[in-house]
């Protein structure tokens, strides 16, 4: 698959535009949202525009190696969707949970298990290639769509979440009160630890992904409830549309870069570029 060289990254650190909040199911639970993020134009573009994260690779988006599981509920709901794929659906099918997972390490020292690659340097055993009469791209993610559920019923965790990072800590406040605080804001290349600075392309960082026409926090509506809850979602998207209607964001710099050529030229986008996000993975193309 032949690219033109992919345009430059931005750069990682930059001012964004932060907001607290109570969830109003919970008054335990603190959200923090990086709201540069959640009102980015960022898109999934995988099979369009993406450049995957190894050279040469572009085919494989972010399935170049396979995907660590978060916990038992994570593996077993894997196990599950995996149970529904036939030959015909997924072009390397394999049968029982240790025939398509194996055991690896993140830290170098702690054993967890990861979905398996097709080879020793191979991508994600769930990725179909392109020209499969079944389809190209993430199996589980097809077999989502053909079922009638969103994609992150079926995929791991790390797969339906990104380019969404959250984390989760209890603080102390100063008078002693204990909250559960969940940051949620950019997957960046530092999300991957060292080795995210290796990756050849990542596309959270890409003006290339920046080219979305809805707000990021409106089309990963499901992930960002999946992760918070829905009163709290509910909650943060009150927030984003009214920093929208006022105009007053740190837009994030691949957005404004996206949309700077079209200025240029003398031509407005098509929706306002600050702020907006789109796409969030695409409901149809199988990443």
């Amino acid at each position: 698959m032949s690219r033109t060289p992919p345009t430059r990254e931005v750069p990682l650190d930059f001012p964004r535009e932060w907001i607290e909040f109570l969830d109003p199911a919970d008054e335990q639970h603190l959200v923090r949202a990086d709201l540069t993020w959640l009102l980015s134009r960022w898109t999934c573009v995988f099979g369009s525009a993406c450049r995957g994260i190894l050279p040469g690779r572009a085919e494989d988006g972010c399935c170049s190696h396979g995907a660590f599981f978060t916990d038992a509920d994570d593996e077993n709901r894997v196990k599950a969707a995996a149970a529904k794929l036939t030959p015909q659906t997924w072009q390397h099918h394999r049968r029982g949970f240790k025939n398509y997972t194996e055991v690896d390490t993140v830290d170098g020292t702690k054993p967890a298990r990861r979905t398996a690659t097709r080879s020793a340097d191979g991508p994600c055993v769930f990725l179909n290639e392109a020209d499969f009469a079944g389809g190209g791209g993430c199996a589980l993610h097809a077999q989502a769509l053909r079922d009638g559920v969103h994609p992150l019923a079926y995929k791991p965790d790390v797969c339906w979440q990104l380019p969404v990072r959250r984390e989760q800590d209890w603080i102390t406040r100063p008078d002693g009160t204990k909250l559960l605080q969940s940051t949620l804001t950019e997957f960046d290349r530092r999300g991957w630890g060292p080795g995210g600075h290796d990756l050849a392309w990542w596309c959270t960082s890409s003006s290339e992904a920046h080219v979305g026409t809805e707000p990021m926090y409106l089309t990963y509506a499901p992930e960002l409830t999946a992760l918070i809850g829905t009163a709290a979602y509910e909650k943060l998207a009150t927030i984003c549309a009214a920093r929208i209607k006022s105009g007053l964001i740190a837009v994030h710099p691949a957005t404004a870069e996206a949309a700077a050529p079209q200025r240029r030229g003398g031509r407005e986008p098509a929706s306002p570029p600050f702020p907006g996000g789109s796409g969030g993975h695409s409901r149809t193309a199988s990443r």
